[in-house]
């Protein structure tokens, strides 16, 4: 891999910015604590300066709308009238004032300032729903092969993973490109040739400690759904391994993520720099 000269966290990591600075940090301790690959990339590496994020703004929350009175059913029962005492205020308590803002250094800044960057990406938000039964009848049908043949079982993230990038080849291939600014800061197309797909993954640090990385599955475009598959496990192997390597984190221009595992129902994600969808 050849390094870019004066590499910076900013420079085609997209999300996984953090995950640079916090390896840079071992760098500068012990630079024999991360791999010859990362030692040679961090040999001319320009980190981020460290924003300060602003921890003192109340969040304001909007007071509940009072229930609407039922006319109807005040019409029908005329309940009693009981008069309810009221309690006296409880006595106030003595609050302790906040501290000063701490800075926000290493991968905490990475995390701010990629959000930041991610601000000047123009984009539109689509929600729509979209039946799932012939999705699920046919995983169950897949898997059922597959178990009987000794191989490993077929996740939604496999199917929905290969459908999106399928739908960004056959149908809507505008969405491989991004958005970029000249030296001047006037506005253009990068245009992409290949689907890069980034997966975010969750991996527990230990300690209760969680972190999210996003490595690419590069050339997703140019695989049939077997090989999609087979790429895809070995993206989630090296994960758990901990054998991902710097060119693992870069060039994505999609990325797939799925915070339903945390129940959510409905999100919008940032839209990374260099990324179209």
């Amino acid at each position: 891999m050849q390094t870019p000269t004066g590499a910076s966290s900013g420079d085609d990591f997209g999300t996984n910015s953090w995950l640079v600075e916090e390896m840079y940090e071992r760098y500068r301790e012990n630079p024999a604590a991360v791999s010859e690959q990362w030692q040679d990339f961090f040999s001319d590496y320009k980190p981020l300066g460290a924003p300060r994020a602003d921890v003192t703004a109340e969040i304001v929350r909007p007071t509940p709308p009072a229930a609407k009175k039922n006319a109807s059913a005040k019409k029908l029962v005329e309940p009693s009238i009981t008069p309810i005492q009221t309690a006296s205020a409880p006595a106030p308590v003595a609050l302790t004032p906040p501290g000063e803002p701490e800075a926000i250094r290493g991968a905490g800044a990475a995390i701010a300032a990629n959000m930041e960057r991610s601000l000047s990406v123009p984009t539109a938000t689509s929600m729509r729903q979209i039946p799932a039964k012939l999705l699920e009848v046919n995983r169950r049908v897949i898997n059922g092969y597959r178990s009987r043949t000794g191989q490993a079982k077929i996740s939604f993230t496999h199917l929905i993973g290969f459908a999106v990038v399928r739908a960004m080849v056959d149908a809507v291939p505008n969405m491989k490109n991004s958005f970029v600014t000249d030296a001047d800061g006037k506005p253009q197309l990068q245009r992409h040739t290949n689907v890069n797909i980034g997966l975010a993954v969750d991996v527990d640090k230990g300690n209760g400690q969680r972190t999210l990385v996003v490595p690419v599955l590069k050339g997703a475009d140019t695989l049939d759904f077997l090989s999609f598959v087979l790429a895809y496990d070995e993206i989630i192997r090296k994960v758990r391994t901990n054998k991902l390597t710097v060119d693992d984190f870069q060039g994505a221009n999609v990325s797939l993520t799925n915070p339903g595992t945390i129940g959510t129902n409905q999100s919008v994600p940032r839209l990374m720099v260099g990324q179209g969808v």
